[in-house]
């Protein structure tokens, strides 16, 4: 099996068509005005229009209110939400419902106590996605796309009640490592493609999508 790749932040039409040509089997838009990648709906909208069938469409939302997701919905046909704050299992159950829509619940991972609350979202969410926590002490932190990493070995032995993704820090340069150290099907990059914060870089994306293309699960 092919391992998979999420581009998310995406912000600009340059870097959603070379996230397409590339590979990419899931893009990313963000809808969190405090982030450099963060958009309106309607300019959302026209990067939606250039993504094939086939290509999963996820907004990246943080502790949202139901105001928001339906602005948003109303304007962007998204295919999953990504819920990236501090959301309940019942929030992330009661924004599923309500919207129709598979839910991804990000986890924010340091220790091995982090990834065990992954078991109180079962039955919450479709999916998990494990991001690097970031230290108390860090300066303009944001929920994700921190550029930083976590010790991916946490993962190895574990068994999800559902598809994961594996994100926080990575890049070109280190996501074989990262694949083969955790065992993940599906990576996302954010920063690591980045030429300054919110700023997406197509060499970065096209270096990124060849390296996940010449992984796969068999050489984890």
């Amino acid at each position: 099996m092919n391992i998979r790749a999420k581009i998310c932040g995406i912000n600009d039409d340059t870097a959603m068509r070379t996230a397409i040509e590339a590979g990419a089997m899931f893009v990313g838009l963000v809808f969190y005005p405090p982030s450099p990648r963060s958009l309106e709906p309607d300019a959302a909208a026209k990067l939606t229009s250039l993504v094939p069938e086939g290509v999963t469409k996820v907004g990246l939302f943080v502790d949202p209110d139901d105001e928001l997701i339906d602005r948003v919905l109303a304007a962007v046909p998204l295919e999953m939400i990504q819920l990236h704050g501090d959301e309940s299992p019942d929030r992330c159950r009661y924004i599923r419902a309500r919207t129709g829509l598979p839910v991804m619940k990000a986890i924010k991972v340091a220790t091995a106590e982090d990834v065990a609350a992954t078991q109180d979202y079962a039955g919450a969410v479709d999916w998990l996605m494990f991001d690097a926590k970031a230290p108390a002490d860090m300066e303009n932190a944001l929920p994700g796309g921190n550029a930083l990493t976590f010790d991916w070995t946490l993962l190895a032995s574990g068994e999800w009640p559902v598809p994961w993704m594996l994100a926080g820090g990575l890049n070109p340069d280190n996501v074989t490592e990262a694949v083969r150290a955790s065992g993940a099907l599906v990576v996302d990059v954010s920063s690591g493609v980045e030429s300054a914060p919110g700023r997406k870089d197509p060499a970065r994306i096209r270096e990124f999508l060849a390296e996940v293309a010449g992984l796969s699960s068999v050489s984890c």
